[in-house]
């Protein structure tokens, strides 16, 4: 192969995000999803998907707004596969030779959470900016006040989390993730000695995407404000899915033109945030973050 060829091919790197999981990482590009995973004895295992973006499959989802809804989805749904698959490696199986964790267990956990997570970002925020400006006819305040504890629940939320020690222990896996596919970017050998070079924070990141989702639900719900606690509620919930479209467009924006100074300011927020959700991993960390996304890229 010429020395041009090589070049091309080395500059051709596919498209890859992660997150982290239960003593493991997710890779995904396009068309694969890989998980790798430490169990109790210390042994790395792997799952590989193969995977058909929304996007490849139904037109709608090619376009901007509406692509991010998707990739949403397919996020949630290949997350929940990753956590299924991550929490029964890391815990091993039970006296039975079962895994500890079923589909029905894992289903469960997720529809509490994300009640939680209704109830705490949405329902609470919206009920104390209710109370906190009761007698007032200023929308904009109200709204504002709204916006204001839905961040701050937001906050106080990954701080409270962070203290849990397999929270930090999730949030290094998190470290690796991002430094790894920084030392992939970066067209660097895939050696824990090389990529601790690299920093926990990346742009296109989770944690930036949900900030970019609240700072948005404060513009967007000072202009669609219907009367009334209920509708106001129903308003919120049905309209995040736009929302995340919209950040996810601000957020693909931020990743490819991350030299300019406003692209720049607009990830900054979330840069910093990661500060919270992103800890330095250890090298057998690294170690796990590399064979997932070698699976991805199907690199021995």
């Amino acid at each position: 192969m010429a020395s041009g060829e090589r070049k091309k091919a080395k500059d051709e790197l596919l498209l890859v995000g992660g997150q982290a999981v239960i003593e493991g990482v997710l890779m995904r590009s396009r068309e694969r999803t890989a998980v790798a995973v430490r169990t109790e004895s210390g042994r790395v295992v792997k799952k590989v998907w193969r995977i058909s973006p929304l996007s490849a499959r139904v037109r709608l989802f090619k376009f901007p707004v509406v692509r991010g809804v998707g990739v949403l989805y397919e996020t949630l749904s290949i997350g929940f596969k990753a956590l299924t698959f991550s929490a029964n490696a890391a815990a091993g199986k039970d006296e039975k030779g079962k895994d500890v964790l079923g589909k029905r267990e894992m289903f469960l956990s997720f529809a509490v959470a994300i009640i939680l997570a209704v109830s705490l970002f949405i329902v609470a925020p919206l009920f104390l900016a209710k109370l906190l400006t009761k007698g007032s006819s200023h929308t904009l305040l109200f709204n504002l006040v709204d916006g204001i504890f839905r961040l701050l629940a937001f906050l106080a939320y990954l701080v409270f989390i962070s203290f849990f020690r397999d929270v930090q222990r999730l949030f290094q896996y998190h470290g690796a993730e991002h430094m790894t596919i920084h030392a992939y970017e970066h067209h660097d050998p895939l050696l824990p000695v090389k990529i601790r070079k690299y920093p926990t924070m990346h742009p296109r990141c989770g944690t930036s995407f949900l900030l970019i989702v609240i700072l948005l639900s404060i513009l967007v719900f000072s202009l669609v404000n219907p009367e009334g606690f209920i509708l106001k509620l129903l308003s919120r919930i049905l309209l995040l899915p736009v929302i995340a479209g919209v950040a996810y467009e601000l957020l693909r924006l931020g990743a490819k033109f991350e030299k300019n100074a406003f692209m720049r300011l607009l990830v900054f927020p979330g840069l910093l945030l990661q500060r919270i959700t992103t800890k330095e991993p250890d090298n057998s960390q690294i170690v796990v973050a590399v064979a997932a996304l070698k699976a991805v890229l199907r690199v021995r």
